[in-house]
């Protein structure tokens, strides 16, 4: 914690002279005017609160807690005589008289000539009226801007009285079309606090050697230099991760008064289940199975979340977990989030357990009655939601395994514990960062499995143009040839599902009379019956098919280790995470595999799309792809209803501030009992944040 120091010392301004208290700013709010709307501000009426509002700026504490996106560079002060052209600089100077005017499309330009005591410039601004009534002959004025080689000064920044804009380590804040930075910075200056209710105890700040938060704030929207505005940074960060910690521990110690049956050490079924694997357990998979019995031999409900990557062997584990169940008397459920995976599951596991004398039992909403009223008697139930609707009886359940569980409601994940506790384990076919894992997740206990089974080879990936597809296609036929089998994804279309079947039948029909003419080709969609769907990915299987044409329902839990080629189309449509589960569907035996991204041309991708595709082709490790995607898109949108009210941080940038979000975690349990401030702040924080999403 020792960088999170900030000898923040209060100056006059910006890279102004020490002081001994921070400059009182006009108008300021006391603390507790944070809460206040920001139209208690000078210069905020209703259209600007209302321009505010669709920045997520309503309350005065919210513009405290904007922060920059950068800082501006320090630049020279010169006079005019002084300036060279492209340089940025920085003048004082007088204005001498003011002109609008406007141009053939449409915008206007404003210019002031000004001076100082080596010359006169012509200063320049672009589509701002209003400055006519600012800049009054004989007005003193501070630029920051460039000499253009037509000897006008192109204004950036500018400042009439206080230093502010035109300062070295200005902020930037993120502003939108209609208000400027310019307005956001002079607002954030007058909601700045003199002081502030400071959260964290006394002794925890003096033993941490952290700065007050006031300070910290300070320090942030009126740095003198990077250094400062980091350190303020990372001691408002650290705040926020600390009431994440804080309340994810107490989430923990609430579950820790809950009681689960203790299924006591492993038994003779499980041995029995170990010998029938026609492989051995790769050093990852035991220790995660190590983990596993710690947890079961306990009464306290398990949380544990099993994370691999793609192919890694998180099936092989689950089942055991859910054996674990059945050797205790009592009952395993599995829920996927839908049919498609939750049928893959059942077909991977129950031959297993068929031949270890388990009766497992498939339930999804496609169940018939008597399937429906068969299967709680089983001692492993697989299933979609249909397993938690009314009606179906779990009779003893000791084990869940919730797969790909982000995607389920709240309301799900509540109705499968609801009047029991079992032990739950969370099983994710995408990696996670391993930062968000430690907030989003930061009530689990993790078990990773992040190399696959040894004799999987690396899936060779290559992105491909649309002009080149051809040859892309003749390569997919080269392993037809050979006896391999193969898949083509259809482009994404942002529709319903309906609209997706039915392109992925048009491309199908013209993939059958094309490229693929006299090839065997099966066509997998949402839209297929499930008795359809079993019977098509049993012919695939078996290599009745050669190709299969499919939506991304073939994402997650379809297993073919005689496919060794797939064809993404419109590749760039797609997201990092998909892409990489998709690609996931071949590799699965010791043959070499391909994965062929057909995109538009370079030049037509968005930065992200490219980056994406860079991404994949550069690497197959899962978790490294998870980072990518954390840096591309952020915390907030990665795990889709689970991190709803955690993840929109304001001051934290969870890659950067690993070492902080660590930091805070190994403190958290010592301050679950603190009631001041902090403990306000916790409840505050996850008020809105049911218990249920955390489990």
């Amino acid at each position: 914690m020792s960088a999170v120091r900030a000898d923040v010392e209060a100056p006059v301004g910006f890279a102004g002279a020490r002081a001994d208290s921070w400059p009182r700013p006009r108008a300021f709010p006391r603390p507790e005017s944070l809460d206040r709307t920001v139209d208690v501000l000078p210069g905020v009426g209703p259209a600007v609160k209302k321009r505010l509002a669709k920045l997520g700026l309503e309350r005065v504490g919210d513009l405290v807690s904007y922060a920059p996106f950068r800082y501006e560079k320090p630049a020279d002060e010169k006079r005019i005589s002084e300036l060279l052209i492209d340089e940025e600089a920085v003048v004082e100077v007088t204005v001498e008289r003011f002109s609008s005017r406007r141009t053939r499309r449409r915008l206007t330009v404003q210019t002031a000539v000004v001076s100082d005591n080596t010359g006169q410039v012509a200063a320049v601004w672009f589509n701002q009226p209003w400055l006519e009534k600012q800049l009054q002959p004989g007005t003193a004025i501070r630029l920051r801007g460039r000499l253009q080689r037509r000897g006008e000064f192109a204004v950036k920044t500018f400042d009439v009285g206080d230093l502010s804009a035109t300062a070295d380590f200005a902020p930037v804040y993120p502003a939108g079309e209609e208000i400027t930075p310019k307005k956001l910075r002079e607002l954030v200056g007058a909601a700045l606090p003199r002081s502030a209710l400071d959260p964290l105890p006394a002794e925890l700040k003096e033993r941490e050697r952290l700065p007050q938060r006031a300070d910290a704030l300070w320090a942030l929207h009126r740095p003198r230099s990077l250094e400062e505005a980091e350190r303020g940074r990372m001691r408002l960060a650290f705040d926020e991760l600390l009431v994440l910690q804080v309340g994810l521990a107490r989430r923990r110690l609430q579950r820790e008064a809950e009681i689960a049956p203790s299924l006591g050490p492993a038994g003779e079924l499980v041995g029995r289940y170990r010998e029938l694997l026609p492989f051995r357990l790769t050093e990852h998979q035991e220790r995660a199975i190590a983990e596993l019995d710690a947890d079961l031999a306990r009464t306290v409900p398990m949380q544990r979340l099993l994370q691999g990557d793609v192919g890694s062997g998180k099936t092989v584990v689950a089942l055991y977990a859910l054996l674990r169940a059945v050797e205790n008397g009592r009952q395993g459920a599995l829920m996927a989030p839908t049919e498609t995976l939750a049928e893959q599951h059942f077909l991977t596991i129950e031959p297993i357990c068929r031949e270890l004398g388990v009766p497992c039992a498939l339930l999804t909403s496609s169940s018939t009655k008597r399937e429906r009223d068969a299967a709680p008697a089983a001692d492993i139930l697989v299933g979609t939601h249909a397993l938690i609707q009314e009606g179906v009886e779990l009779r003893d359940l000791a084990v869940a395994v919730v797969d790909e569980q982000h995607r389920f409601g709240v309301e799900q994940r509540r109705a499968l514990a609801e009047g029991r506790s079992p032990h739950v384990l969370h099983m994710t076919a995408t990696p996670i960062p391993r930062t968000l894992a430690l907030t989003v997740y930061g009530d689990l206990a993790v078990s990773e499995i992040s190399k696959p089974p040894a004799n999987r080879k690396p899936i060779i990936t290559a992105s491909v143009t649309e002009e080149r597809s051809a040859a892309a296609y003749t390569r997919l036929r080269k392993h037809l040839d050979a006896g391999r089998q193969a898949y083509v994804v259809c482009p994404l279309i942002e529709e319903s599902e309906t609209s997706q079947a039915r392109a992925a039948e048009v491309e199908a029909e013209r993939l059958r009379r094309a490229e693929l003419r006299g090839y065997r080709v099966g066509l997998l969609h949402g839209r297929l019956r499930p008795a359809e769907r079993r019977e098509l990915m049993a012919k695939f299987k078996a290599r009745e098919l050669d190709v299969l044409v499919a939506t991304t329902v073939i994402e997650v839990g379809v297993d073919v280790p005689n496919a060794t080629i797939m064809i993404v189309q419109e590749a760039d449509r797609f997201g990092l995470a998909q892409l990489h589960q998709l690609r996931g569907r071949v590799g699965r035996a010791g043959e070499q595999s391909y994965c062929l991204l057909i995109s538009r041309a370079r030049d037509e991708l968005t930065d992200a799309a490219a980056a994406r595709l860079e991404a994949l082709v550069r690497t197959n490790d899962g978790f490294e792809l998870a980072e990518v995607d954390l840096e591309l898109r952020g915390g907030g949108q990665l795990l889709g209803t689970r991190q709803s009210g955690l993840t929109d941080l304001k001051f934290a940038q969870l890659r950067r501030d690993r070492p902080l979000l660590e930091r805070a975690r190994s403190l958290a349990p010592d301050l679950v009992e603190d009631a001041g401030p902090l403990a306000d702040d916790v409840e505050k924080r996850f008020a809105t944040v049911e218990p249920e999403a955390l489990a």
